[in-house]
């Protein structure tokens, strides 16, 4: 019999707590997630490690900075400086060892135990930023921070974020901690346009970086954390809190003692208050040290030169002929009534005026001057609405050299004025008077003392100085001249017509309209006697003159014709004060110096060379000492020196000029509008270029002694009678000395004139050019 199966008991199945099963499933997932994450990071890092584009650290063993190149005058006071950052890099051994650990304790107190990360840092950072919500800490360490500067760039993100660990663990492995340390304070950023420990402590303290002490540098190393917000100069305030953080710091980390701690906060913070003078005062010089350093080293190296380069200028002369020149055109502005209105309109004829306006004005928005009615007059904008004629235009009326009290447009114009307009640009401005130039050199160098290129001169402008190109008048016929004595058919005695004359299609007249007979050379050249200039160019012909000019200095193309002795062909200012140095440097042509030493290499001299000789150099400044004292430069006189110089004053007043010398001392001067027109009838320039000069050169000469222009030998002086040329007989009471060239004196004696006849004069058998 079967008996039947008994079923196994069933132990009952102990299932976990589901809380438990929870937290395992929970730890499982979190092992996976931190593999995955690990494994993602670790992608992540080789994905963006191995981008080609990745910059490499090698290239901070080259580190070429953006640093300051400082341009000084000839005694070293500095006059501009060329940068894209102003920056001076200065050896590591230099920088105080007070402020590197004044750097590390305010920005990364961990640096020199860390290898390029601060882990703790970066998380206390990222809880603090979540805590308030929006980016309040930086986490970067030093080294972090160098790779920002120099490798990545400011960029916030994910790929940039990876690339900075990386790069900083490398930098950490390819670089010494000093060798960070000297990039990151070479490089960072102090306010106020200073880059760099040298610069800012210079900035901020006068001195060099090695003479800082620990006040200097611990408020020097609070500063880049917010450089503007914590400026010194600035908010005082914030900067001693500032510096009193980082002196505790510095005790903390051992540094520096409690006590000298609380002894140096307790001293005020002393900056220096910047005194420059002259910083800025030679923006022309400024200009062609660029363009030397450019040829020089070449254009893209202008950032990084970091030079200190010494120039010929003398800045108290530049100052002086800045000031002289504006206050020469100020003068002449209020003399012919530039820089305010024309006249006045009554109500009852402003239509005529405009319909005369509409018919006779310019082309409009093109070169030129035109005239505009006032229409509508705003205060708050500094401008006036002005009626054209044809068109309305708003021109500005705040200028400087027109308005040096800043009155209101109100105070200075009417609504009915007529003021004078230009187009520049895009837009019309007011136009007021004249422009100028003035060139200063030492005429036994060439070195350029003093240069001003316009009343308003900025970098990178138009340099009147060396770029216009006007006609010099009669301040050219001194080069006529000597081409006439050095041909040794002319002395300073020998007589020529002066009366009206043609050559063909062209017939000269004397400014002043009068014709006075038979003249003495030195008469001609004293009152600037066209006629007799023509009539000298005549016989000595064209091609001589030329040759003469362009090996004294005139590099501009020449006219062929008779009337280049009256100055019809164009030339720099530069370029004519070159020419007349050779009258005073015994004959001898100088090349422009500007520049005398570039970082410690001197730049030559270059040579002179003998273009005339000594003797008739020196006739012709004996010829330009009559100018000045009996001629068209008289007013020269007021230097109190011995002056040689020449006036120029070209058709219709379009260009006057003034060049004149003294032994040490050239200074030419130019005055004119950029689009030539006339400057007004009575201006000469002996009105409105000698005062300028004078104003100038009494600066400039200012305490220095009296000097007589060296003679040299080859001279004789002979007694002449002064209406033939020829020697003077003997007892004659109207004799005069004259100087002549050894073998060019008179060898006739003229004939005795009696008193009682003295209405008969007969010249005797000298020269008369016809």
């Amino acid at each position: 019999m079967n008996r039947p199966r008994e079923k196994p008991v069933e132990k009952p199945v102990r299932r976990r707590p589901f809380a438990l099963r929870v937290v395992l499933w929970l730890v499982c997932l979190g092992v996976l997630g931190g593999l995955l994450g690990a494994v993602g990071v670790v992608g992540l890092f080789l994905y963006y490690g191995s981008d080609p584009k990745l910059p490499r650290i090698g290239a901070l063993h080259d580190y070429r900075p953006k640093t300051v190149t400082r341009i000084l005058d000839r005694r070293g006071v500095l006059i501009g400086e060329l940068s894209a950052e102003r920056r001076t890099v200065v050896p590591y051994t230099r920088i105080p060892r007070v402020l590197v650990q004044a750097v590390v304790s305010a920005e990364d107190a961990g640096f020199f135990q860390h290898r390029g990360l601060d882990y703790v840092g970066m998380l206390r950072a990222l809880v603090n930023n979540l805590r308030a919500g929006r980016y309040a800490q930086g986490g970067s360490t030093i080294t972090q921070q160098v790779v920002k500067t120099f490798l990545l760039g400011p960029e916030r993100t994910i790929r940039r974020k990876v690339q900075d660990v990386i790069l900083a663990r490398r930098l950490e492995s390819e670089l010494s901690k000093d060798q960070i340390l000297n990039l990151y304070l070479q490089q960072i950023y102090f306010g106020h346009g200073r880059y760099g420990v040298q610069e800012a402590s210079r900035f901020f303290f006068g001195r060099d970086v090695e003479r800082l002490g620990l006040g200097e540098a611990a408020m020097l190393a609070g500063l880049p954390q917010s450089p503007e917000r914590l400026s010194p100069l600035r908010y005082p305030e914030r900067a001693k809190r500032r510096q009193l953080y980082v002196l505790r710091e510095m005790a903390r980390r051992g540094h520096i003692s409690p006590e000298q701690a609380r002894k140096v906060g307790a001293q005020p913070i002393e900056v220096v208050r910047h005194q420059r003078p002259f910083f800025n005062v030679a923006p022309e010089l400024v200009d062609l040290v660029r363009d030397h350093l450019s040829k020089t080293f070449g254009a893209d190296k202008l950032t990084t030169l970091g030079l200190q380069v010494q120039t010929t200028v003398d800045a108290r002369l530049q100052q002086s002929a800045r000031e002289a020149l504006q206050w020469g055109l100020r003068a002449l502005d209020a003399r012919e009534g530039y820089g305010g209105k024309v006249a006045h309109v009554a109500p009852a004829q402003v239509a005529k005026v405009l319909k005369r306006l509409a018919r006779t004005q310019p082309k409009l928005e093109a070169p030129g001057q035109l005239q505009g009615l006032v229409t509508r007059i705003d205060d708050v904008e500094q401008e006036v609405e002005v009626n054209l004629g044809r068109a309305s235009a708003t021109v500005r009326v705040d200028d400087e050299r027109y308005n040096p009290q800043k009155d209101a447009p109100s105070r200075r114009f009417a609504v009915g004025d007529l003021i004078r307009v230009r187009w520049e640009g895009d837009q019309y401005v007011f136009d007021g008077g004249p422009q100028g130039a003035l060139v200063a050199i030492d005429p036994r160098t060439g070195e350029v003392r003093a240069m001003v290129g316009g009343y308003d001169f900025a970098p990178g402008g138009f340099n009147r100085a060396l770029q216009a190109l006007r006609q010099p008048g009669s301040s050219f016929k001194p080069f006529l001249y000597a081409a006439a004595l050095d041909s040794g058919r002319y002395t300073a005695a020998s007589v020529i017509e002066d009366g009206p004359v043609s050559f063909g299609n062209w017939e000269p007249k004397n400014f002043d309209g009068v014709y006075r007979g038979p003249v003495r050379l030195r008469e001609a050249v004293a009152h600037s006697i066209n006629t007799v200039a023509a009539r000298v160019m005549k016989d000595v012909g064209p091609p001589a003159v030329q040759r003469l000019a362009g090996a004294l200095g005139i590099a501009t193309p020449l006219a062929s014709d008779l009337s280049l002795a009256l100055g019809s062909s164009e030339v720099r200012v530069l370029d004519l004060a070159l020419a007349y140095a050779a009258f005073a440097n015994g004959g001898q042509a100088v090349e422009p110096h500007y520049v005398t030493r570039v970082g410690s290499q001197e730049v030559p001299l270059s040579p002179p060379r003998r273009v005339i000789r000594p003797e008739v150099a020196y006739l012709v400044t004996s010829l330009l000492q009559s100018v000045v004292s009996e001629g068209t430069g008289q007013r020269a006189q007021q230097l109190r020196h011995p002056v040689a110089g020449k006036t120029g004053t070209t058709n219709e007043q379009k260009d006057v000029w003034f060049v004149g010398y003294t032994p040490e001392l050239l200074t030419a001067v130019w005055v004119g509008f950029d689009t030539p027109r006339s400057l007004g009838k009575r201006e000469t320039g002996g009105r409105a270029a000698i005062p300028i000069w004078v104003r100038f050169m009494q600066k400039a000469l200012a305490g220095l002694p009296r000097q007589s222009f060296p003679r040299p030998s080859g001279l004789v002086v002979q007694r002449v009678d002064p209406r033939s040329g020829l020697l003077a007989p003997t007892g004659a009471l109207e004799g005069m000395d004259e100087l002549f060239i050894a073998g060019t004196e008179p060898k006739e004696t003229a004939p005795q004139v009696d008193p009682t006849t003295s209405d008969t004069v007969l010249l005797g058998t000298a020269p008369v050019v016809p």
